[in-house]
């Protein structure tokens, strides 16, 4: 199947070097045109409907997050081209976005097209872009895209009681749905929920929302969540458990 893109970015060799790569490895995709700025575009977008716009973030004037905003709807894939700092990158994967790092890795290009692509026409775009602009412009991530047979599942970080661990899969305990089995290991949601204080990896295999706890037992180095859940505690937790919980009563 034949595809459009256009691309978007103020660095005529970034430009450049995007045309080359869809060229050699994507010959079904056409380039309809390439823009130095967001308001042209806008213009571009508009003439053209392309299927996928690869889109610079950081550009004079208007930054790549700013087009967004020219559109009530968003019915084209994005693939962002950035060299952005580290939180940001992780947002991206969080809200399930795809991103290519300056400068382009051929691998990493050529999965981000071909998971456009395959989206074209079947996933709500906006959806993953609001996560994503949440996300970016908070301290801590408040929505998490899952990965699940069906496609994925938009969660709220507030709403995770417990994430329970079981080899390469986590499986996710919220307060409001069924748990959620998801083929992410552990550290991955301990790396997500770094900048919130009310998680805590009490055990290797468990991260628990302090939130969502009614019970410590204290002898039995446990405690009971709010989904009726015992999850143990680390011995070599435990104090610095009890030290947590305490702050958090102060």
């Amino acid at each position: 199947m034949n595809y459009t893109a256009i691309i978007i970015d103020d660095e005529e060799s970034a430009r450049h070097t995007l045309k080359l790569l869809l060229k050699k490895h994507f010959p079904n995709i056409t380039v309809l045109g390439d823009y130095e700025s967001v308001p042209d575009g806008v213009l571009g977008i508009n003439k053209h409907q392309p299927h996928i716009v690869f889109l610079d973030i950081e550009m004079p004037r208007y930054n790549g997050f700013e087009l967004l905003g020219f559109f009530q709807e968003i019915n084209f894939e994005i693939i962002f081209v950035t060299a952005y700092n580290q939180y940001a990158l992780k947002a991206f994967e969080v809200a399930a976005i795809d991103y290519l790092l300056k400068p382009i890795d051929i691998k990493l290009f050529k999965k981000a097209v071909e998971k456009a692509t395959e989206r074209i026409g079947t996933t709500q775009m906006k959806e993953h872009l609001d996560a994503l602009q949440r996300n970016t412009t908070s301290n801590a991530f408040n929505r998490i895209a899952l990965p699940v047979t069906e496609g994925l599942l938009f969660i709220e970080a507030n709403d995770i009681v417990l994430i329970e661990a079981g080899g390469a899969y986590c499986t996710i305990h919220t307060i409001t749905n069924e748990p959620i089995l998801v083929s992410k290991p552990l550290s991955y949601f301990e790396d997500i929920v770094s900048n919130r204080n009310n998680f805590y990896r009490c055990h290797r295999s468990y991260l628990v929302n302090i939130h969502f706890i009614k019970k410590f037992n204290r002898g039995e180095n446990s405690v009971e969540v709010d989904t009726g859940q015992s999850v143990p505690i680390s011995r070599d937790k435990k104090n610095s458990f009890e030290q947590l919980l305490r702050n958090v009563q102060r």
